[in-house]
């Protein structure tokens, strides 16, 4: 039985992650033979100011990008 976990950036909607799971159950599928009923997809949505990138909340990354194009 393959578990697949996926941890993307929330705010996807409910199309984007039935598309990602279809795409991830297919790859499964053809790559690795599993049975498509076995496949679990699990999919964790993190909050930008849950997530880290380079030392920095990717909620604190976004801001300084808006006030650094706001200056130009």
């Amino acid at each position: 039985m393959p578990v697949v976990q996926v941890n993307i950036k929330d705010g996807r909607t409910l199309d984007q992650k039935r598309e990602l799971v279809s795409r991830i159950t297919d790859a499964l599928v053809d790559v690795c033979g599993a049975a498509r009923d076995r496949v679990h997809v699990i999919i964790n949505e993190v909050a930008e100011e849950s997530w880290g990138r380079g030392g920095q909340l990717l909620s604190d990354i976004a801001a300084i990008a808006v006030q650094e194009k706001e200056r130009k």
